[in-house]
This record gives C-alpha cells, sequence and structure tokens, in this order.
C-alpha cells in the first residue's frame, strides 16, 4: 500500500489563507494593497470565515476570539465536499484559489497522494460549496476535471500512455519538489477515460491517481472519526439511490443539517 504523506510544510505563517499576501507573486507585489489594484478577481484580504450556525450568543462571543473545543466544532460539522480542482496539481490549485480567487480550502490532494492542510477545521473555508461551505469540509482533488465528449478538453497535463496506463504529466513549468513528491508521470487508476453522467450531461474525465484513492481513504476516515456524527457515505435517497444530481438549496439545506 503506498505510504501516506501528510505535508505540515504549508503553516498559516507560511503559505495559507491566513496571510493577506499572495503566495506567488514578486514580493514587492504581493502586498493587499498592490494585490487589490492588480488582480480584478480579489476582492477581500480575508479568504476565509467563522463558522457560526447554531452557536448560542455567548458560544459566538467565544469562538470570535479562537477559543474552540472539539465538542463545539462536532456541534457545527458538517458534509465532507470533494472537489476536482481542474488545476492538475496542487501547487497551481492553491495559486488560484489563493492569488486570483478569494477562495480557499481545508485540504489538498495532490497527484502522489500527499495531503497538504492549508486551513484549520475550525474555520468555514470558501471552497465553492455554496449553502454547504458554512458546516462542510472542503477537499480539492488535483485533476484536470470533466468535460463533454466532443468537447476541447484542456488536458495540457494528462497525455494517453501504452496499453496498460493513461499516464498523467506534470510539465516543467509546474513541478516544484515541496508541492508534488516523485516522478513527473503517474498512472491513473483507469487506464481508459471514465465516463458518467452528471446534472443530466454526459461527461468524460481520467480517473484519479491510486494514490489519490489511497490518500482520500485515510483522510475521509480520519475526518468521519474526528467527526462522528458524519455518515461515511454518499448522498442516497430514502430508497437507498445514489444521488448524482444538485439538491435543490431546500433539500440541500436537509441533507447538511442532517450530516
Amino acid at each position: 500500500m503506498p505510504e501516506r504523506r501528510w505535508c505540515f510544510g504549508w503553516t498559516p505563517a507560511a503559505t495559507t489563507p491566513y496571510r493577506v499576501e499572495r503566495r506567488f507573486s514578486a514580493f514587492k507585489e504581493s502586498d493587499w494593497g498592490n494585490s487589490h489594484t492588480n488582480v480584478e478577481g480579489l476582492s477581500t484580504p480575508n479568504r476565509y470565515g467563522l463558522r457560526n450556525p447554531d452557536l448560542t450568543p455567548a458560544e459566538l462571543d467565544r469562538v470570535r476570539g479562537g477559543g474552540w473545543d472539539l465538542a463545539l466544532l462536532q456541534k457545527v460539522r458538517g458534509p465532507i465536499c470533494l472537489h476536482f480542482d481542474v488545476c492538475g496539481v496542487s501547487r497551481q490549485c492553491f495559486n488560484v484559489l489563493h492569488d486570483h480567487r478569494d477562495l480557499s480550502v481545508h485540504f489538498m490532494l495532490d497527484l502522489d497522494g500527499t495531503i497538504y492542510q492549508t486551513l484549520d477545521l475550525k474555520e468555514r473555508a470558501w471552497h465553492l460549496a455554496t449553502i454547504s461551505n458554512t458546516r462542510s469540509v472542503g477537499i480539492e482533488i488535483a485533476n484536470m476535471g470533466a468535460y463533454a465528449p466532443a468537447s476541447t478538453n484542456p488536458r495540457r497535463v494528462v497525455c494517453p500512455g501504452d496499453q496498460r496506463a493513461t499516464r498523467i504529466t506534470i510539465p516543467p513549468e509546474d513541478w516544484r519538489p515541496a508541492f508534488s513528491r516523485g516522478e513527473l508521470h503517474r498512472p491513473s487508476a483507469r487506464p481508459d477515460p471514465v465516463t458518467g453522467v452528471t446534472q443530466g450531461k454526459e461527461l468524460v474525465q481520467y480517473d484519479y491517481t491510486p494514490e489519490q484513492y489511497q490518500a482520500l481513504i485515510k483522510l475521509t476516515a480520519t475526518l468521519c472519526r474526528v467527526f462522528p456524527k458524519i455518515k461515511c457515505d454518499y448522498p442516497r435517497t430514502k430508497q437507498g439511490r445514489l444521488i448524482t444530481e444538485k439538491l435543490p438549496d431546500e433539500k440541500l439545506k436537509v441533507f447538511i443539517m442532517a450530516c
């Protein structure tokens, strides 16, 4: 079984959403004043918020100062939201979230199975989970994403390999040992592109790597242990059918509260 790597190299003092400076720009241009002027998409130096649903006024006043305990955090826990990052590698994902989008996420999962935690679980990450953001734990998985079969798929980090596997190739400009370890070529878990129906549309994508699947199993199991009220399962109907389409907001709220 591949070794799990959990990287603590990205500390709050270095490269996490706690910093207001952009990580991937020239140092003299990285402060908030320059960032706000130079990057149209940045509207606030804050890239995360406070988990505050169902807290009493006294609890809210306490946690505003950082006074969370595990029992209180478990009270506002929610679903685990898995995203493919459409960036290919975690380094580029962090670049987009932090330097260009005013967004954040709790964990990033790189091609070689390395897990990066960029935000404390007590914080509310902004990871495009709509009304789920307040309660959820966000995980961005390195992958170029899914596209319509006939469309132009920007698979610049993914190319066909031999008869046995599809190999994901990391371009030299995206290669940094501190952000993705191992070889420049990674086999996907399945040799052929995966086809499925999402929101009523047929989409195609390359699979995740075996290392990503193994790391994700360990990460989700750990989160479900820390937050025992989270059921480690896919959303289902009352009849047990997997729900593969986005729930309407009202039904989504019910589901989130039940997690």
